[in-house]
Formats: structure tokens, C-alpha cells, sequence
């Protein structure tokens, strides 16, 4: 199923004895898009207590361009040795940075947002050839991770705590935020740069110290954006990165260094991941699957109707939790299902970083064998396969995982196509008689990611927001993802765990309230005089 494509229990890879090691973090920057020399395959290092190291592991994964199914790089299946002095390193480091004043700590945040700014073009390369998106989508990556930085370096007003004076006579009350201790971060494939930045910045700057494990499909960003932040002043031990599968996140679950944990992916591996850490005593935060639906009105305006579909369902060949993967169609409104078809066919499906490519290839041959079957599948449950992206050919590039734009329509509930995530550029098409059924129907999904409504009528736009059981909702929006400043809030099968991501949610996710209560009696005040004190004499005399 999906949960593999996330990138958490991948096949493990013996290092081939005839490749040649390549240097550290520096040669991982430098990216080609082209074919890997034989002879020299870069290696992804690991980052423990504030050095890049080479891993002693003989068990590792190759990391292929999507575009060419090349191998580019090689990821280590971190030795348990190698975890457990990123643990020690981050649990050292954690006294002295969180004494830190949290002004000192958002100082190196907004260095640290500099940098990333201004290697921008250094993390899309890697982004589009590690991952596969287009150079424009991994500007976006990067771009939204931008956002939490900044959000982070206003930590200090986030974390204010609360005071009642008072309480009783002489006795106040006061609360504020603590930083847990160490914190850890388990990565998925689809967003490289953006989702290791929603976890690492808040948490540091809050005052924890960090274990990010990125997806051992494409870590080569989170390296990079691991090195930036040594390079914004971030102590040793501060920030450490591991990398493998199963055995890495178990190792997490299980570490008692570990406080909280971060996790973005699939069901499976998410609520793996939940219980196992939650059994060990951690507080855990699981963003999992989504199937979110955009429900457009007859009194929509057509042509935007249209436009926002294509891009919102398309784009990053649908390899995105806030995808718009199932279109609504209510009442009379399905007559516009047809023009989806010419909009969709103007897409330019090429390697990511070819001019003027629109959507690039799936992370994988397995992912596109998986939406290809459940394509299939959907025409022998009685669905019309109205646009077929499959076998899709695409110039310079035969070995790519390429799926075109595909549009499905009579698509009932029970189908497969519409009860699973797809994870690739496949639009499901579904008809509702009123905004009631529409809204019954969404509501009766077992997932709440997020949800979009198009209209002109402000009254079904208000009752829309009232009654769907979804915890991001767009009006006139298709991808309602919240600024920073807010949180992500998906809910129902879409999350689970403490609380959400970023914003004041996440701040409270990686800290605990100290509450003080404290009693200072007036009668117990000195009173004091100008007169130099006679030390040492009879108080009485």
C-alpha cells in the first residue's frame, strides 16, 4: 500500500564495494540531474553533535532521480551506535540551550532564514532531482518552510505565559512555557524541505534540542538545510540528523531521550508510530492520509471553477496531503466535467527541471504501479475513465515514473478510487443532488485533511463552513493550507496525537505549562534606613 511510499520501511541496499566514497555534506550539493557516475555516487552523511560524519553501516538505500530511475545518491541505514550518539549529543546540549535567553535563540532564526533564502536555488535542485517535482513546485517547498522559520523567530511572545495576582491574600499565580528536552522528527518524501522546517525551527527555538530522521527516499534538502543551520551559529548537539527505516523509528519510539515525536505520512506508519512512542511515555503528533474534496455550486464562476481544480488536483503530480483528489459536482454544475479534459491535456508532463514542465513523475515505479491499479480497478467497478494518463511517454526521459493528468467520473463511494488515497495526479468525480448531500458525503468520509467550496452565495458558504466535519476549509480557495501563524489543523482520520502542527499549537506541542504559585507576606517586608549597619551588635541595645 501507500504506507511504503511515504519513505518509513523502505527494501534495504548493500553498499556496492566498487563505489567510491564522495566527501560529506559538500559533494551532496552539488546536484546535475544528470546520470551518477558509476565510479562516484554521492553519499548522504549524518549530522552528530555539530559534524557531518560518514556512517559505518553496511546496509544502504539508493536514492534514484524519479525523472530517469538513476541511482544519484546513497542513504545509510543508521547503526544503532550512530543513533544513540545523536541522542546523547542532543540530551548534553539540552541544558545549555535552553538556558538560553529565547531572544538569543530567535537570533540564530533569523540567520538562519537568510541562509535558506539565499541557498534557495541549492535546495530545489536537490529537491527536483531527489524527489522528482517541478523546479517551480520545489521553490513552493521551500518557500512554506520559510514561512515556520519566521513564525519561529516570534517564539518569545508565542511562549508568554499567564498571571493572575492575587489569587488569595499575598499569593499570585503565574504559568509559562517550558522546552520539553529532545525532540525528534520523522520526515515523508513529498514535501523534503518544507516539513523538516514545520519541525525543527519551532522546536529549537522554543528551547529543545532535535533529532530529524528525513525520508531516506530524498534527504539531501534536509542535510542541506541541516548544514545552513550550523552555519546560522546552532550549537553542537542542537540539531542532529539519523537516517534509515523501520529501525530508525523504532529507535525513536523507544529512545527514553526522546520526549516528543513529529511524524507526517501514511495511516499505517503514522499510527504505528503514535502507539509505539505513546506506549514509551512521548507525546507524539501524527498529520496521516487525506482524501479532500472540493464541492463546486452551479452558481460558481465556471472558469475559475476549472483552473483551480486542474492545479489543485495536478500539481506535484498529486503527491501532496492537501490535494484536491475528489470534485463534488452538485446539481447541474457536472455539465462543466467534460471541460476539465482540454485543461487538463495543456499540461506539460517532464523531468522537474525542464522548462515549463507543469508536473514531473511519482517518488517511484512501485507508486506508479499502485495509482495505475487503482485506475483499473476504478473502470472494472463501473467508474469512466474520462482523461487516461497512463502510459504516458515523455521525450528524453522512458525510464521516469511519468502518469498523466487523469480524470475519473461516475465515481460512486464504495469504489476504491474514492476511499483511498491516491497520491498521484488522479481526480475522482462524484455527483451530489444538493449542498446536503454534498456535505453528508464529506462528512461521512473518515478523513478531514481539508475541503474547499466554490460559490457566489455567501449563505452556502456560511453553512458550508458550519457543517463539514473538516479541519481546513477553503471558500473559493482550493488548498487551504494555513499561514504559520495559525496551525495545520486536519482532523478526524487525517490526525492524531497531541496537537497540531506549527503556530500556537505546535509551540504548545513542544513545551509543558509550569504553573508557580507563590506567597510573599506584606508583614514580613523589611523596612530599611540610610544609617550605616552596626554589624555584629545586639539588635536589642
Amino acid at each position: 500500500g501507500i504506507n511504503a511510499e511515504y519513505g518509513l520501511f523502505p527494501t534495504m541496499f548493500t553498499v556496492r564495494s566498487a563505489v567510491r566514497t564522495a566527501p560529506l555534506s559538500r559533494l551532496l550539493l552539488k546536484s546535475s540531474f544528470h546520470s551518477s557516475s558509476p565510479s562516484l555516487i554521492r553519499k548522504t552523511p549524518l549530522l552528530i553533535d555539530g559534524k557531518f560524519v560518514q556512517s559505518k553501516s553496511t546496509e544502504w538505500i539508493d536514492i534514484h532521480n524519479p525523472a530517469t530511475n538513476e541511482v544519484v545518491a546513497q542513504v545509510p541505514c543508521s547503526t544503532r551506535e550512530e543513533m544513540k550518539a545523536a541522542s546523547e549529543a542532543a540530551q548534553r546540549a539540552f541544558p545549555a540551550w535552553s538556558d538560553m535567553s529565547i531572544s538569543a535563540r530567535a537570533r540564530v532564526m533569523f540567520k538562519y532564514q537568510d541562509l535558506v533564502r539565499k541557498n534557495e536555488s541549492r535546495l530545489m535542485e536537490l529537491i527536483t532531482e531527489e524527489q522528482g517535482k517541478t523546479l517551480a513546485d520545489a521553490k513552493g517547498d521551500v518557500f512554506r518552510g520559510l514561512e515556520v522559520i519566521e513564525q519561529a523567530c516570534a517564539s518569545g511572545t508565542v511562549t508568554m505565559g499567564e498571571t493572575v495576582e492575587n489569587v488569595s491574600r499575598n499569593i499570585d499565580t503565574y504559568s509559562y512555557r517550558v522546552p520539553l528536552g529532545v525532540a525528534a522528527g520523522i520526515c515523508p518524501f513529498n514535501f523534503p524541505a518544507m516539513i523538516p522546517l514545520w519541525m525543527f525551527p519551532l522546536a529549537i527555538t522554543v528551547g529543545n534540542t532535535f533529532i530529524l530522521k528525513p525520508s531516506e527516499r530524498d534527504p539531501g534538502a534536509a542535510v542541506l538545510l541541516a548544514e545552513l543551520a550550523l552555519e546560522a551559529g546552532l550549537p553542537p548537539g542542537v540539531l542532529n540528523v539519523i537516517h534509515g527505516g523501520k529501525d530508525a523509528v523504532d529507535f525513536l519510539c523507544d529512545d527514553p531521550n526522546v520526549k516528543a515525536i513529529s511524524f507526517v505520512g501514511a495511516d499505517y506508519a503514522g499510527k504505528y508510530i503514535h502507539q509505539r512512542g505513546s506506549q514509551n511515555g512521548k507525546r507524539v503528533q501524527s498529520n496521516l492520509a487525506a482524501k479532500n474534496h472540493a464541492t463546486i455550486l452551479p452558481d460558481a464562476k465556471k472558469d475559475f471553477v476549472l483552473n483551480s481544480l486542474i492545479g489543485a488536483a495536478f500539481g506535484a503530480a498529486g503527491q501532496r496531503c492537501m490535494a484536491l483528489s475528489a470534485a463534488l459536482f452538485v446539481g447541474p454544475a457536472k455539465e462543466w466535467i467534460p471541460e476539465l479534459v482540454p485543461l487538463a491535456k495543456k499540461l506539460k508532463v517532464s523531468a522537474g527541471h525542464v522548462p515549463g514542465a507543469d508536473l514531473g513523475p511519482v517518488i517511484s515505479p512501485k507508486s506508479l504501479k499502485r495509482i495505475e491499479g487503482i485506475i483499473e480497478r476504478a473502470e472494472k467497478e463501473g467508474a469512466k475513465i474520462l482523461l487516461d494518463g497512463r502510459g504516458i511517454k515523455v521525450p528524453d526521459f522512458p525510464n521516469g515514473n511519468f502518469i498523466g493528468p487523469t480524470i475519473i467520473t461516475g465515481v460512486k463511494p464504495h469504489m476504491e478510487c474514492y476511499k483511498e488515497e491516491i497520491f498521484g495526479p488522479v481526480l475522482v468525480c462524484l455527483d451530489a443532488p444538493t449542498l446536503e448531500d454534498a456535505i453528508q458525503l464529506i462528512n461521512d468520509n473518515p478523513y478531514g485533511n481539508g475541503t474547499a467550496i466554490f460559490t457566489t452565495s455567501g449563505a452556502a458558504a456560511r453553512k458550508y463552513q458550519h457543517e463539514v466535519n473538516v479541519g481546513q476549509i477553503g471558500i473559493n480557495l482550493p488548498i487551504p493550507v494555513p499561514l504559520p501563524m495559525f496551525s495545520f489543523t486536519g482532523n478526524k482520520g487525517s490526525f492524531i496525537g497531541a496537537s497540531n502542527f506549527y503556530g500556537k499549537a505546535g509551540t504548545n506541542f513542544y513545551t509543558y505549562t509550569k504553573t508557580i504559585t507563590s506567597l510573599w507576606r506584606e508583614e514580613d517586608a523589611g523596612h530599611f534606613g540610610t544609617v550605616m549597619p552596626l554589624l555584629g551588635q545586639d539588635a536589642k541595645k
